[in-house]
């Protein structure tokens, strides 16, 4: 293991910087010293008051621009890589959501297919580095055979989401080939931690509790064969994606693909008592939700459980945080931001 630590004189892209993965990056580079170019189009797809939120937090950075673009505009796009000259590019602009892509299809077309062929086209077009950009675990699909590693079989996904983060996978490694571009996938499982995404479910379910409603839980109610998820919090996220972010592929063919995961898999049900008493923690009181079982959802996956080897051996790094810990700073956040003391 042989890695080279942030260049800071380069220029950093970071699309979706008013995400939650992408604030959390770019607040990460503006305080190591980068010089970062965020975008974002703000959709409505959660409350944008929150986008608005994590943006406000870095316009102060003197080292930070922020352009409202869509990166399924090719014009747009095209001109900022031609003004801007960024050299290393994180692409973390994205439709989310698994069961969104059932109700929603046509927005995740134009966003993580268009929008991602608009990013490659730009990195040819104007040369860059590095390109590092967000899959999924759900390109994993229903795969019985755990931890999930790279190298496994992913051409069934179970939803359009996933298989949009598998073209993905396929075009980049496409225009690395033709191209000489180099690209860094990263399959991250079900990230976490204050600011986090509202249709997240441990996000969704703390929402119903103080709206006095009982919380949807899709796992049958089977205790015994519960889902399992490798919750990852948003500090090892970023940990190891700045990590990458200056160790482009050295392989014939520029382009690999990590999982970051916690390698740790939980079942849900442990996930929610952990959130419950972190709540319980943060407002002093017990907190017990009341709770409703469902079939499980069409798209969803039994289990995402991650190797982390080939991180690890990438950039020596493995995710550390237990839920424990994570759910209590994502608890102590929500409590302070809706002022709920």
């Amino acid at each position: 293991m042989n890695f080279k630590t942030l260049d800071l004189s380069k220029v950093y892209l970071v699309t979706g910087a008013a995400g939650f993965i992408g604030y959390y990056l770019s607040k990460r580079l503006l305080d190591q010293g980068c010089q970062v170019i965020g975008i974002d189009n703000l959709n409505d797809y959660y409350d944008v008051k929150l986008k608005q939120t994590r943006l406000d937090q870095l316009l102060p950075y003197s080292n930070f621009e922020f352009v409202k673009v869509d990166i399924s505009e090719k014009e747009a796009v095209m001109e900022l890589f031609e003004k801007r000259k960024p050299q290393v590019i994180v692409n973390l602009a994205a439709q989310a959501g698994v069961r969104y892509s059932i109700e929603n299809p046509d927005v995740y077309i134009q966003s993580n297919v268009i929008g991602f062929y608009n990013i490659l086209e730009a990195c040819r077009a104007f040369p860059v580095d590095h390109l590092v950009y967000a899959s999924s675990s759900s390109v994993y699909g229903a795969n019985k055979k755990v931890p999930f590693e790279e190298t496994d079989f992913v051409d069934h996904p179970v939803s359009l989401y996933a298989s949009t983060k598998k073209t993905n996978e396929l075009m980049a490694h496409t225009y690395s080939h033709l191209y000489k571009i180099p690209a860094t996938g990263l399959r991250f499982f079900t990230v976490y931690g204050p600011l986090g995404r509202p249709d997240m479910a441990y996000f969704g379910f703390t929402d119903k509790y103080f709206a006095g409603e009982p919380i949807k839980i899709f796992n049958n109610g089977d205790f015994e064969h519960d889902l399992y998820r490798d919750f990852t919090y948003i500090d090892d996220i970023v940990e190891g994606i700045q990590r990458l972010l200056s160790n482009p592929p050295e392989t014939e063919v520029q382009h690999k693909v990590f999982n970051i995961g916690n390698n740790n898999p939980e079942k849900l049900m442990t996930f929610i008592y952990a959130l419950e008493e972190a709540l319980s923690n943060a407002l002093g009181r017990k907190v017990e939700f009341e709770k409703s079982f469902e079939p499980i959802k069409p798209g969803d996956v039994p289990a995402t459980y991650a190797s982390t080897d080939l991180l690890q051996q990438a950039v020596g790094f493995k995710p550390k945080t237990t839920i424990q810990e994570g759910l209590q700073q994502f608890a102590n956040w929500y409590v302070d931001y809706y002022k709920l003391t």
